[in-house]
């Protein structure tokens, strides 16, 4: 089943950036990797299936249903880190998610410790958020983002400013969370190495489109890492001569 089938979508702003005729689904324990530098449209695409901006132009359908009619029912079942994690810096983590889950009763005062636990946050759950190191702030966000215990979870470069035993991991929390519960993943990243460890698959975007999607196995089929598998899309979408 298709968590996630964008066709054509459209988003422009008025300075000419944004997203181009965008088409992709995402099935059901995926873990999507946009991949791609910085403006070139992977956020856009994040907002416009979270729900955050309107596109111009094109359909977004999440878990089989158009997003704009059944909005608050996707929403539900769904998670989201998109740029800076939205926290209270007076307030400690164990607060922070004490506040998000008022806005969902189903979610009991076990959850919180639970995913306080799975982010390993759970030592500084009594620690003011605004005293959090970066990484220690993406750890909050999420957890946030996996109170609602989410089916689809869609995460904007949710390593950015870990150090390297953050990054591992997170990384290990989005796998474990994908193999063993189904959940499903779109995640925007700009390092390669970190797309290619995580992801089962890809899709390469640039100057506001995607121009490659594959497996993670059908992209390395040819190519000795990630990384070259972009640098050689990126070229011959440019014209350049590929040696």
């Amino acid at each position: 089943m298709s968590v996630i089938e964008v066709n054509n979508l459209t988003k422009l702003y008025k300075n000419g950036r944004g997203i181009k005729n965008v088409s992709f689904s995402v099935e059901k324990g995926d873990i999507l990797g946009l991949l791609g530098p910085n403006g070139s449209g992977k956020t856009t695409v994040m907002k416009a299936v979270s729900g955050l901006i309107r596109p111009d132009s094109g359909s977004i359908k999440v878990f089989d249903r158009p997003q704009e009619e059944h909005f608050e029912e996707i929403m539900l079942k769904t998670g989201a880190l998109i740029e800076a994690p939205a926290i209270y810096k007076d307030l400690t983590a164990y607060q922070n998610l004490c506040i998000r889950a008022k806005m969902f009763p189903d979610v009991k005062k076990e959850r919180i410790d639970h995913v306080l636990k799975t982010v390993h946050l759970d030592q500084y759950k009594n620690d003011r958020a605004g005293r959090f190191s970066l990484g220690m702030k993406q750890r909050l966000g999420l957890a946030l983002a996996l109170l609602t215990e989410p089916e689809l979870l869609i995460l904007d470069e949710p390593v950015n400013g870990l150090d390297i035993e953050g990054v591992v991991e997170v990384r290990e929390i989005i796998k474990r969370l994908s193999e063993e519960r189904g959940i499903t993943f779109l995640i925007s990243s700009h390092m390669s190495a970190e797309i290619e460890k995580t992801c089962t698959k890809t899709a390469v975007m640039y100057d506001g489109e995607i121009i490659a999607f594959n497996t993670m196995e059908e992209a390395l089929r040819l190519h000795p890492s990630l990384e070259d598998y972009f640098l050689s899309t990126v070229k011959e979408r440019r014209g350049d001569i590929v040696i």
